[in-house]
C-alpha cells in the first residue's frame, strides 16, 4: 500500500525475501521461444508476410505511390541538380584518392545512386564516392599495383603512354574487384540480418578514425597539388614515408599547380563558411565547387596551362560507359581484410548520416536493408569499373538543405552525372588535377575540425577520449585497414577493463529512510552495527572474480578464509586442552591452567591446509565457543561483522567460472558465522544459479531479498533489535509490516519501535 502525503510517501508492506515474495505473488507461466519456434515463424508463409517482405526489399514500392508530385517534385528537381553538380566534381576528385583516372569516379557517382533509389530506406542521403572509402580502396590498389613513380628519360613517349595505360587498367580492375567483393560482404550481412555489427564502432572511434583518414587524404593529395613523383607506400608508417618523399623533392614543385590549388582552397573555404553562416537566408547553398571548376577549366584551356606550365590535367574523358569488367578472383585473397573494412566503414558512415536525417524528419530506417542497398550499389559499381561508395556528409547536406524530399532528388543527381558521362565529359579534359585535389581537401574541413572533440570528450568521459586518441594514432601509424582493426580491439579492451576493474563501493543508509548510497559521498549516513552493504556495479565473470573478492575483503576489513583457518586452529587447541583437563568453563568464560601451549601440530596444519578450510564443528564440545572471548593464550582475530549484504542490482550476468568463485566466497563468510544476503537480482539470475546447482546445505536460496532495505530490516529483526517488542501473534504470522517515512522513521504499523532502533 502506498499513501501519498504532500511531497512524501508512506509505504506499508511486508519485508520480502525472494522466496516469500514468490509465495505470496504467483508468477505467470511464460513460454520462452526456442530456436525451432523462431525457425517456424521464419519459414511460415502468408499473403501479408509476402507483401511485407516485398515492401521491405523494395522500399520504393511503399513511398512512390504516395509521392506528392505537386508539392515535392520541384523541390526534388532543384535539389537533384545541385547535388548532381557536387557529385560530378566529387567523383572526379575522389578518383584521385583511388589512384585511378578521374573519369572512373563518375561511374562510382552514378550506379550507387540508381540502385539506392530502389533499395534504400533513407530519403535524404546522397550515395556515391566518399573520401575515406576512396583512400581505403586506394590503399588496396597501391599495394596490389605498386607505382614507383620513377620515369626513365630514355623511354619514348609512346611506350610511356602505353605502360601508363596498362597500369591504369590494372588499377581499375583491382579497385573494381575490391569494391565488388566489399559489396558482396555488405549484401551477405544484410541478408543474414546482422547489421548490428556496426554497433561495435562507437561515435568516438568513428570520429577518431575519420579524422585520421582525413589526414591520410591530405597527405595523399600533396603529390597532385605539388605535382611530384611520389612512390606509393601501403605498409605501416606509410604516411611518414610519403611525407619524407614529398619533402625531399619539394624543390621540384610545380608552382602553377601549387598556386592554383591554394587559390581554389582559399575561395572554397570562404564560400563554405558563407554557406554555413547564412544557410537560413540562402535559398540554396552557393555551388562553389561547380563555379570554381568551370572557371579553372576555362582558364586552363584558354591559357594552355598544360603546354605553358607543364601542369597535370584530367586528360582524355571517353564518352559513354565502358564495358563491364571481369573481377580478378586472385586479388580477393590478398585484399579480404581491406574489403571487410571497406564494407563496415561504408555502412557505419552511411547509417550514421542517414540516422541524423531520419530523426530530423521522423521516418523509420532499416539498418539491414541499408546494408543490402549499399551492397548492391557497390556490386554494380564495381562491375562497371567504379569503386566503393557510401555517402558524404557535405553532399547529403546539399541534397537535404536544397529541399530534397525523397530519393527522386537522387535520381535527378544521377541524371546530371549521366549527362556528363555521355555528353559533356570532354569539357573537363583541360581541368588540372591540382584543382580536383583542392576540391577534395575542401570537403575535409568538417573531419579535420573533429580535433575539437578531444577536449569535449575529456571533460565528459575520459575512456571515450582515450579511444579517440588511440584510434587516431593507430590509424595514422598502421594505416586505415590495420588501424581500424586495432582501434576496434582497443575499444573492446576498454570495455573489458571497465568491467574487470569495476568501482565497487560500500553503501549506507541516508536520511534515515529506505535509500542507500555510497558512504563516502554523504555526511548524514547510518550503517547498522555489524552490517556491511557491498555493491558491485558490473557483471561478474572469470576476468574480475578475483578483483571482486579482493574488493570485498577490503570493504569488510578482513579475509574470511584466514579467519576460518585461525578458528579451526584454535578449535584444535581448545579440544586438546579440554581432553587434557587443562581448560575449564565458568559462567564468566574460559579458565586455562597452563600458560604455554606447544604448537606441535603446526606442521600438520601446513601440510593439510585443506582441513582448516572446512566448516567449524563444535558439536562434540560440551560448551559453546564465543570467538571474541577465548583464553588469553589462544589468539584469533576478532570480528564485529555478523551480516553482509551484496547489492547485485547492477550485475547483469554471472558465468560458470565466476559462479564457483562466488560460491567459495559465500561459504567462507557463512563458515565464520557471517550471514550473507544478495539483493536486487532478477529472476533469470536466480534461475541460472538453480540450473547450475549453485545451492547446497550451506548456500541456500533463502539468502535472496528484493531490496537492500528488505535485507536490512530482516537482519534487524533476526538480531532481536525490534522483534522483542512484537506480540506473539506477529511472531507466528512471520510477516512484519513496516511504515517507512521519508522524514526518518521505521515503525511497525501497530507498534511504535523504540527510538534507539529507528533509522
Amino acid at each position: 500500500m502506498i499513501e501519498p502525503f504532500g511531497n512524501q510517501y508512506i509505504v506499508a508492506r511486508p519485508v520480502y525475501s525472494t522466496n516469500a515474495f514468490e509465495e505470496e505473488h504467483k508468477k505467470r507461466d511464460r513460454h520462452h521461444k526456442t530456436f525451432l519456434d523462431h525457425l517456424k515463424v521464419c519459414c511460415s508463409c502468408s499473403t501479408q508476410k509476402a507483401k511485407r517482405i516485398v515492401l521491405s526489399l523494395f522500399p520504393i514500392a511503399s513511398w512512390l505511390p504516395a509521392y506528392r508530385f505537386k508539392e515535392w517534385l520541384l523541390s526534388d528537381i532543384v535539389s537533384g541538380i545541385s547535388t548532381g553538380m557536387v557529385s560530378v566534381l566529387q567523383g572526379l576528385a575522389f578518383a584521385l584518392l583511388v589512384t585511378v583516372p578521374p573519369g572512373y569516379g563518375l561511374y562510382a557517382a552514378f550506379f550507387p545512386a540508381i540502385i539506392y533509389l530502389f533499395f534504400g530506406t533513407s530519403k535524404h542521403i546522397s550515395v556515391g564516392p566518399f573520401p575515406i572509402l576512396s583512400v581505403m580502396v586506394g590503399v588496396a590498389v597501391t599495394r596490389m599495383v605498386p607505382d614507383t613513380g620513377i620515369t626513365t628519360p630514355e623511354s619514348s613517349n609512346n611506350s610511356s603512354e602505353l605502360s601508363d595505360s596498362i597500369l591504369n587498367d590494372r588499377k581499375v580492375v583491382v579497385a573494381a574487384t575490391v569494391s565488388l567483393f566489399a559489396g558482396i560482404i555488405q549484401l551477405a550481412l544484410g541478408i543474414l540480418r546482422i547489421g548490428f555489427v556496426v554497433i561495435y564502432l562507437s561515435e568516438s572511434l568513428i570520429s577518431g578514425f575519420t579524422t585520421a583518414a582525413a589526414v591520410h587524404v591530405l597527405v595523399s593529395q600533396l603529390k597532385f597539388i605539388l605535382q611530384l613523383q611520389v612512390p606509393s607506400h601501403t605498409d605501416p608508417f606509410s604516411i611518414f614515408k610519403v611525407l619524407e618523399s614529398v619533402f625531399t623533392q619539394i624543390e621540384k614543385t610545380n608552382i602553377a599547380d601549387l598556386v592554383t590549388a591554394l587559390i581554389i582552397l582559399l575561395i572554397v573555404f570562404i564560400v563554405k563558411e558563407i554557406n554555413q553562416h547564412f544557410k537560413d537566408k540562402l535559398p540554396v547553398p552557393i555551388p562553389i565547387e561547380f563555379i570554381m571548376t568551370v572557371i579553372a577549366t576555362g582558364v586552363s584551356y584558354g591559357f594552355d596551362f598544360q603546354t605553358r606550365f607543364n601542369v597535370s590535367v584530367v586528360g582524355n574523358m571517353e564518352a559513354g560507359f565502358m564495358p563491364p569488367v571481369t573481377p580478378d578472383v586472385g586479388i580477393i585473397q590478398d585484399t579480404i581484410g581491406d574489403c571487410f573494412g571497406i564494407a563496415i566503414v561504408a555502412f557505419a558512415v552511411s547509417f550514421s548520416v542517414a540516422s541524423v536525417y531520419s530523426l530530423k524528419h521522423d521516418y523509420p530506417l532499416d539498418g539491414n536493408q541499408e546494408l543490402i542497398a549499399l551492397g548492391l550499389g557497390n556490386i554494380v559499381s564495381g562491375a562497371f569499373r567504379g569503386f566503393a561508395g557510401s555517402t558524404a556528409l557535405s553532399r547529403s547536406a546539399v541534397q537535404e538543405s536544397t529541399g530534397g524530399k525523397t530519393q527522386i532528388a537522387g535520381l535527378i543527381s544521377a541524371i546530371i552525372v549521366l549527362i556528363v558521362i555521355v555528353a559533356i565529359g570532354f569539357l573537363l579534359e583541360p581541368l588540372q588535377k591540382s584543382v580536383l585535389a583542392a576540391l577534395a581537401l575542401g570537403n575535409l574541413k568538417g573531419m579535420l575540425m573533429q580535433f575539437a572533440e578531444i577536449g569535449r570528450l575529456w571533460r565528459k568521459d575520459k575512456y571515450d577520449c582515450v579511444i579517440w586518441i588511440m584510434t587516431f594514432i593507430f590509424t595514422i601509424v598502421l594505416g586505415l585497414g590495420l588501424g581500424l582493426a586495432a582501434s576496434v580491439a582497443f575499444q573492446l579492451l576498454t570495455i573489458v577493463f571497465r568491467t574487470q576493474f569495476p568501482k565497487c563501493s560500500t553503501l549506507a543508509n541516508i536520511g534515515r529512510s529506505n535509500i542507500y548510497k555510497n558512504k563516502k559521498d554523504y555526511l548524514d549516513m547510518y550503517e547498522p552495527e555489524g552490517v556491511k552493504i557491498f555493491r558491485c556495479p558490473s557483471p561478474i565473470y572469470f576476468a574480475n572474480i578475483h578483483f571482486f573478492r579482493q574488493k570485498l575483503i577490503d570493504a569488510v576489513g578482513f579475509n574470511p578464509l584466514r579467519i576460518l583457518r585461525k578458528r579451526n586452529k584454535a578449535l584444535r587447541k581448545i579440544r586438546k586442552l579440554q581432553k587434557q583437563g587443562l581448560l575449564q568453563v565458568t559462567p564468566k568464560g574460559f579458565i586455562c591452567t597452563v600458560y604455554a601451549i606447544k604448537d606441535s601440530d603446526e606442521e600438520l596444519d601446513n601440510n593439510q591446509i585443506e582441513v582448516l578450510d572446512q566448516p567449524i564443528n563444535t558439536t562434540d564440545l560440551p560448551f559453546q565457543i564465543d570467538w571474541n572471548d577465548l583464553p588469553l593464550n589462544i589468539e584469533v582475530p576478532k570480528i564485529s561483522l555478523h551480516s553482509l549484504i551484496l547489492d547485485f542490482s547492477a550485475v547483469s550476468f554471472l558465468d560458470v567460472s565466476s559462479m564457483r568463485g562466488l560460491k567459495s566466497i559465500l561459504k567462507e563468510f557463512i563458515r565464520i558465522k557471517v550471514d550473507v544476503y544478495i539483493v536486487g537480482t532478477d529472476d533469470d539470475f536466480i534461475e541460472k544459479l538453480i540450473r547450475c546447482e549453485f545451492f547446497d546445505d550451506e548456500v541456500k536460496n533463502s539468502i535472496f531479498f528484493l531490496t537492500i532495505h528488505d535485507a536490512v530490516l530482516h537482519i534487524l529483526m533476526k538480531k532481536d533489535y525490534s522483534t522483542s517488542k512484537f506480540n506473539s501473534s506477529q511472531e507466528k504470522d512471520g510477516k512484519m509490516d513496516f511504515t517507512i517515512n521519508t522524514n526518518g522513521g521505521l515503525r511497525n504499523r501497530e507498534y511504535q519501535v523504540p527510538v534507539e532502533t529507528r533509522f
